[in-house]
């Protein structure tokens, strides 16, 4: 019996498709098993091991508005908008903007420390688990960004690739926001000390 060459390799690629798919989902759950969060919700603490080994909580920022990326390496948009948040970090910097990355993906701490080092990355770089993507909704696709005020709560959320404009009004929008006092004092120490790990 005779069979159609390219109606097996259209099946073939379905079925490896398909596997591909079942692989991905189950490693990185959508939102539908995930909370969603809003914006005005506080942002969801966590700790997380940073390039040079140090354990980084995103409340030791708390007083600065934050963007929160969850990337990849093999992210193509990702590519794009990391050269925007250099650009970003440098220019509001001093007006208590801290950038952020959480890398999640499975390349090995030396290859993220190396395409960070390439893409000029002058902010913080954590390694991500998928407990915390969890947190902020399964992180279903990627680039993903959360844009945190002053005052922890979520400002703006950014799936897939937006144009560095908008990225930069949800900035300023997390930037006129303002730390309670007891928010701002959370982690002074820990805060301080992470200001000195960051690159130049």
């Amino acid at each position: 019996m005779n069979r159609n060459p390219l109606a097996l390799i259209v099946v073939a690629f379905v079925i490896a498709f398909a596997i591909y798919l079942g692989y991905h989902k189950a490693r990185r759950p959508g939102p539908s098993f995930a909370p969603k969060l809003a914006t005005s919700t506080v942002a969801p603490d966590f700790s997380l091991e940073s390039l040079d080994g140090k354990n980084t909580r995103l409340s030791d920022f708390r007083g600065k508005a934050v963007l929160l990326n969850f990337w990849a390496t093999w992210c193509g948009p990702c590519k794009i908008e990391m050269p925007w948040f250099v650009e970003l970090q440098n220019q509001y910097a001093s007006q208590g903007l801290q950038i952020v990355g959480v890398a999640m993906d499975d390349a090995s701490k030396e290859d993220i420390a190396k395409f960070a080092k390439d893409m000029g990355v002058n902010y913080p770089i954590l390694i991500g688990e998928e407990a915390v993507g969890d947190e902020y909704g399964g992180v279903p696709a990627l680039p993903e960004s959360f844009i945190i005020g002053r005052d922890g709560k979520i400002v703006d959320k950014i799936l897939g690739l937006r144009g560095k404009a908008e990225i930069e009004d949800s900035i300023k929008k997390a930037l006129n926001t303002r730390a309670s006092t007891t928010q701002a004092s959370i982690a002074p120490k820990a805060f301080n000390s992470q200001l000195s790990s960051i690159p130049r």
